[in-house]
Parts: C-alpha cells; sequence; structure tokens
C-alpha cells in the first residue's frame, strides 16, 4: 500500500526525506511583533533569533488551516496521516482533524488518521518514523494507527533552555524569577506531561549539570530505550547536541540516535542554545 505523513512544521525532517513526496511539512506562521514568517523550506533560523531577541513581546505561531491540511490530504496514497504539535499547546490537531471532516466529504473512503503527538519537535519526527517503519512492514491500516497510538503513550519528551526569556515573556516565569535565575545560572530541566502539556521536572546551576539532570531523567521515563530511537534537536547549539548525543549513548545504550537542528517553531520554544530529547 503506498502511503503519505502530513507533518506540521514543528516536527523536524529527517534530511532523507526534504526530498520524498510521500513526506510533507505543511507550515505554521511564526509572529515576531508585526512581522509574519512562513515556517517552510525558506526559514532562517539566525534571522529569526535576532529578532526575537530584539522584540520586547513574546513570539507567537499560529497553526495551519484546515484548508491547507486539506491540500496537503489531496493525494493517490491508500493510506494517509498527519502529525501534529500537542493539542495542548497548538491548534495545530484539532485543524487536521476539522480538515480531514472537510476532505472526507468529498472522499468518502479515504483513509486518514490524525496523530496528536501530545509532544513536539523531535518527538513529531519520531512518530513519524514509526508510521514509515509500520507501512514498510506491510501493516494494515488499522494496525499502524493501534501500534503508533501505543508508541505515542510511551514516550517522554525533555528540553533544557539556555534562553529563560522567552518562558519570561510569555508569562511562564516573573521578571524577577527570570532575573535570579539568570543571575545564579540556574537552568530548568522541562518535560511532557501524558497529555502532552510542560511542566518543570527539575533545575541545575549551569547548562552542563542540567543536561546531566535531563539525561538522567530520560532515563527513568523512557521505556525500553535500549530498542528504541532517540531524537535530539538543538537550536543552534551542535557542539551542544553532541555532548548530549555522547552522553545519552555512553549511559542509556538506545538502538538509535538521530540529531536534528530545529525549524521554526521548534527554535521558538527552545530559543537559542536549547536542546529537546525525546524517546
Amino acid at each position: 500500500m503506498s502511503y503519505k505523513i502530513a507533518i506540521d512544521s514543528c516536527g523536524e525532517l529527517l534530511n532523507e526525506w526534504k526530498d520524498d513526496e510521500r513526506i510533507e511539512a505543511v507550515p505554521l506562521t511564526l509572529m515576531v511583533g508585526g512581522e509574519s514568517i512562513m515556517d517552510d523550506e525558506t526559514f532562517d533560523q539566525k534571522d529569526f533569533l535576532k529578532k526575537v531577541a530584539a522584540c520586547p513581546e513574546c513570539p507567537k505561531s499560529a497553526c495551519p488551516s484546515p484548508e491547507r491540511y486539506m491540500k496537503a490530504y489531496e493525494c493517490e496514497a491508500d493510506h494517509i496521516y498527519a502529525v501534529t504539535l500537542s493539542s495542548e499547546l497548538s491548534g495545530s490537531y484539532n485543524s487536521a482533524v476539522l480538515g480531514k471532516s472537510l476532505f472526507l466529504e468529498d472522499n468518502p473512503g479515504k483513509k486518514i488518521h490524525v496523530f496528536n503527538s501530545r509532544s513536539a519537535s523531535g518527538g513529531e519526527s519520531l512518530i513519524a518514523m514509526k508510521i514509515v517503519e509500520c507501512e514498510e512492514k506491510g501493516l494494515s491500516f488499522e494496525k499502524i494507527i493501534e501500534t503508533v497510538d501505543k508508541y505515542i503513550e510511551e514516550m517522554s519528551t525533555f528540553f533544557v533552555l539556555e534562553n529563560l526569556e522567552t518562558l519570561r515573556k510569555n508569562g511562564r516565569l516573573s521578571r524577577v524569577k527570570a532575573l535570579v535565575a539568570s543571575a545564579l545560572k540556574i537552568k530548568p530541566v522541562m518535560g511532557s506531561t501524558p497529555e502532552g502539556s510542560i511542566c518543570q521536572l527539575d533545575q541545575a546551576r549551569g547548562m552542563n549539570k542540567a543536561i546531566v539532570k535531563m539525561v538522567e531523567h530520560v532515563g527513568e521515563k523512557g521505556i525500553n530505550i535500549h530498542e528504541k530511537t532517540v531524537a535530539i534537536t538543538h537550536c543552534n547549539c551542535p557542539e551542544r547536541a553532541k555532548m548530549l548525543e555522547e552522553a545519552i549513548r555512553e549511559r542509556l545504550n538506545p538502538a538509535k540516535i538521530v540529531v536534528m537542528d530545529t525549524a521554526g517553531v521548534s527554535s521558538m520554544y527552545a530559543n537559542d542554545g536549547g536542546v529537546i530529547v525525546a524517546v
């Protein structure tokens, strides 16, 4: 059976997917001040980070429209999947579901399923990788949905921020706390809840210590890591990502590790120097 995966642009694309017609990135729109930036192949991370640093307001994102998802569903594939940013963080999931309902009105019988990643960034990438794996095994559409849903249930996402300004600007951290944390070099270790929202798991003084704590949390919460792929995404800090990769490989011995640079939405969340782990 042929297939297609539409993944919203908070999920990073593997290099081999960028020229694969079966994988399509559905872009969100980023807003910095009064400027709108499309999170597609034209996205310039360094320029975006400069604009975010210079803007007193928190950057925001707008999810793709149902019509944009309908366009992604227009294909000859037998099985069509959408993978979206957590519904707790964005309207992308609801938009993809509405787009599916509208599309099926004119295309009854088409097999489409929308996965709420309950994650972001590399978590979405891992889900798309799991769909590809299931399709290549020749599993039925229904069995793939069951398998991937179970995979999502077991998945966890973690991140450490170098820069706390986005948290301050969006009201998750007071200015006083942000100043104190910056002065003491305190870095929060953040994670995903089972529902797909964000929570603070830990904190440490200094980025390296925070990364060590994050790796500990990955080991505690990750299920059967030695059998799984770990996704590491970084925002403009490849050396830090390499250090994290080596620590995870040495301590947790996963089956595979993929490392990717953040696209637009993930860059907005992670900010300059942030690192994200999904497993």
